[in-house]
């Protein structure tokens, strides 16, 4: 992991106790690299589980609503997450890896407690996707 990548994952540390999660007690934050800037965003729960989102979700839409057309890289932080008994717990769920797949797909991909870079190629092979 180089010194950008390690400066994103800690603004997603940082990023994710702004977290809204009073039921999953889960809280995630996510930074987004995009033409020099870093975007950032939480997890944001509701009492109507439907209605919450992602904080990979928030940071991409915060990238794309701020001007950005291409995502360069990408930085997840599960501050929460019981690694030991669960190491899925630190990955994208399935609704932010389609989103990757479609906003950030040349992106890289850092997880805090990975010491891998990730595509999203490693995470989501063969991706729903339509033609534009």
């Amino acid at each position: 992991m180089n010194k950008l990548q390690k400066k994103l994952l800690e603004k997603a540390k940082v990023t994710a106790k702004y977290s809204y999660s009073p039921y999953s007690k889960f809280r995630v934050g996510a930074a987004v690299l995009s033409d020099g800037k870093i975007f950032t965003g939480t997890n944001i729960e509701n009492a109507s589980y439907s209605l919450c989102i992602c904080a990979e979700r928030v940071a991409m839409a915060n990238a794309i609503s701020g001007g950005s057309k291409k995502i360069d890289g990408i930085a997840i932080a599960c501050v929460d997450a019981k690694v030991k008994s669960n190491p899925g717990e630190l990955m994208p769920c399935g609704a932010c890896r389609q989103w990757l797949s479609e906003l950030a797909k040349d992106a890289w991909i850092v997880i805090l407690g990975h010491n891998k870079i990730f595509k999203i190629d490693d995470l989501l092979p063969n991706a729903f996707s339509l033609k534009k």
